[in-house]
């Protein structure tokens, strides 16, 4: 009996030794991205410009995660997630209780992740009972580069939340194949695999998976007389499945128009490139980036010719091996089923393929090759030192190349220069290298990649209206015609290329409002509302152009809609506040309102804005309060000459003196 308890606290303590190893491991290999930025990809519609996740954790967002599609998914648990990082660690470094800002948002990611890499190898070490092998084989799912792209990115959390409940429910059935007779444990893998699809629907293969595992390592094949429960046993988690299927198909609507676009052949082909392509990346992660860009003309005849050859060949393989080696079967079958619903039959976007699609997948591979290499070597000699020397420089390698890849995440400038120097021909990474260049305000540069971007793929509809944003800044800011006419051009090929997304029509409205167009803009404004009644932008223009046109009511009232969809942009705040207390028709004049509207511009600038100080004065001289008026434009006027604002003073001095005349604006 002593030597059993020496035994079990000795085996114990390899466990506990094994999980603080996996932990280790990837907070080293991950940390880096504590240091991050959002990117903008995804993060933007996931995060921080989603208004209600930004708003942080509440019953209302709980709620509106339940009944939304975001990114054509539906995966609430994800978007809850989301809500409570943004309620501890905000946006921005200091600006909630825990002051992390993205950083925490990283920080919740690579602990999920830890999470993940921990259950799966309690789940294997239930299964198997073999320590060291489960161990290796979870460090390989863990650190392995291809896990950077999940990890690394914040709107992949759908990755490894998802992953933390596919592990549990791993662990649960395999809890629950030892002892069937106890139901607690299937309602527990039931549960986490229900959790798990509304994290990412992705695991609407794990029914297959489970019976692989019920052929190895747990052997529940072997009994015949068992086969038919088994099938049975899996029933509630197909139904679990075919619902988030059928929730799916609801959500990716815009998947139609992918796959029209992609003929099915050329599907057919990229998928068997895209098998062999991770194949070739978990030996040899290099290279990697965040978009490998789909071919319109798919991948060469060779190409497609040899991934299938190689694929059949390591299919046949596996069944030939399948008596006497039974987990080279389970994890290539695992590895092929897994891929099944993001390889590309179904194409959703612009890729060929990407790493992200690998994290549950290529367990398959690292279990089927752990446990390869262990039954290959069991005759040599040395055989303990050869496997730990190796193991111990394969996971050496492994955090390296992790480690460097996770730091071309810093931001997006670097994220997609990076991506560019590692791809060809990448529309979309030059696209979205160019929109990174204009939030730091390098125009020229962002030019040179906008054009790129339409260069290569000239049906760019997002190129084109990025094309057109920047023309439209700069004919602004240089009063330059010609630029406004290049600007309506590229909406123009924007519209023309996808006549179904909202934004060109809104901007080209802007354009035209500018050119005093104001019909016309009206026409584009309202096209956008069709398309997209819910976002701001065109409301607000269409208000502007109605305004200009003489029908102040209705131009008061798109304003109004603008403001409840965005209550905190201040372009729309101070337009609003300046027409209710500046209307021609004083009748539209409501000075109350103009004023709440102002104080809310003002609190959200910090009281440093002489634009935000000059509405909120003529507010006050609406309301009748003129000394306060004056004293509110007097702050504006200081802050204005500070800023040498000849013009903006001249108009600041000149109502100053109509306040002090007690004179509305």
């Amino acid at each position: 009996m002593k030597n059993r308890a020496v035994k079990t606290e000795r085996d114990n303590r390899k466990v506990y030794g094994i999980c603080i190893l996996l932990a280790v491991l990837v907070f080293v290999a991950f940390g880096e991205s504590f240091h991050n930025e959002f990117i903008n990809f995804d993060d933007n519609e996931y995060v921080y410009d989603n208004p209600v996740v930004s708003k942080g954790i509440s019953i209302e967002g709980i709620r509106w995660a339940f009944t939304h599609f975001v990114s054509a998914n539906w995966h609430p648990l994800t978007l809850i997630s989301h809500m409570v990082d943004c309620q501890f660690y905000g946006l921005k470094h200091g600006e909630a209780p825990w002051r992390w800002g993205p950083g925490g948002h990283h920080f919740t990611n690579v602990a999920l992740h830890a999470l993940a890499a921990f259950f799966l190898f309690l789940a294997l070490l239930e299964m198997t009972g073999e320590p060291w092998r489960c161990g290796f084989a979870a460090a390989l799912f863990a650190i392995h580069p291809l896990r950077v792209e999940s990890v690394a990115w914040v709107s992949e959390r759908k990755d490894v939340l998802s992953g933390v409940f596919f592990m549990l429910t791993l662990w649960a059935y395999a809890r629950y194949a030892k002892q069937p007779g106890s139901k607690k444990y299937y309602a527990i893998a039931l549960a986490c695999f229900a959790l798990g699809l509304m994290s990412k629907p992705m695991l609407v293969t794990t029914p297959f998976v489970l019976l692989l595992l019920d052929y190895w390592p747990l052997g529940r094949f072997q009994q015949k007389s068992l086969v038919a429960r088994l099938l049975l046993e899996k029933i509630p988690f197909l139904a679990l499945s075919l619902a988030s299927c059928v929730v799916t198909v609801i959500a990716q609507k815009v998947a139609e128009k992918s796959i029209a676009q992609v003929p099915f052949a050329l599907r057919l082909e990229n998928s068997l490139v895209a098998y062999c392509e991770y194949l070739w990346k978990m030996a040899c992660p290099v290279g990697l980036a965040v978009l490998y860009p789909l071919s319109k003309n798919g991948p060469p005849l060779w190409e497609v010719a040899g991934a299938a050859l190689i694929l059949a060949s390591l299919t046949l393989w596996a069944i030939a091996a399948r008596r006497k080696q039974p987990f080279i079967i389970t994890g290539w079958l695992w590895y092929l089923g897994m891929l099944v619903p993001v390889i590309g039959i179904l194409q959703v976007g612009e890729q060929a393929y990407a790493d992200r699609y690998t994290y549950l997948p290529q367990i398959g591979l690292a279990i089927a090759g752990t446990w390869a290499v262990a039954d290959w070597t069991r005759k040599w000699h040395y055989r303990r030192e050869i496997l730990l020397t190796g193991a111990a420089a394969a996971l050496l390698l492994m955090l390296v190349g992790a480690w460097h890849q996770t730091s071309q995440w810093r931001n997006s400038i670097t994220l997609w220069t990076y991506t560019i120097d590692h791809t060809k021909d990448n529309p979309v990474a030059h696209n979205n290298l160019g929109m990174a260049l204009v939030l730091n305000g390098m125009m020229q540069a962002a030019l040179t990649q906008f054009s790129e971007a339409a260069r290569l793929n000239p049906d760019y509809a997002d190129a084109h209206n990025n094309l057109g944003n920047l023309f439209r800044s700069r004919g602004t800011a240089s009063n330059n015609r010609a630029d406004f006419d290049r600007a309506i051009a590229e909406y123009e090929k924007a519209i023309h290329d996808a006549p179904g997304m909202a934004e060109p029509y809104n901007n080209l409205g802007g354009v035209l409002i500018l050119e005093g167009r104001f019909s016309e803009a009206i026409e584009q404004c309202n096209k956008a509302l069709q398309i997209n009644p819910k976002i701001a932008e065109p409301h607000y223009n269409f208000g502007m152009a109605l305004l200009h046109e003489g029908k102040t009511r209705n131009g008061l009232d798109e304003l109004q809609k603008a403001l409840d969809l965005q209550p905190t942009n201040l372009t729309i705040l101070r337009t609003l506040a300046w027409c209710l207390a500046t209307m021609e028709q004083t009748s539209m004049r409501n000075g109350a309102e103009a004023v709440k509207l102002a104080m809310q511009a003002n609190q959200i600038t910090g009281g440093n804005d002489p634009f935000v100080l000059r509405t909120l004065a003529a507010a006050q001289a609406e309301t009748g309060d003129f000394s306060k008026a004056a004293e509110t434009a007097r702050a504006a006027l200081r802050i204005a000459a500070a800023d040498s604002n000849s013009e903006l003073c001249f108009l600041l001095d000149r109502e100053i003196k109509r306040y002090e005349s007690g004179n509305r604006f």
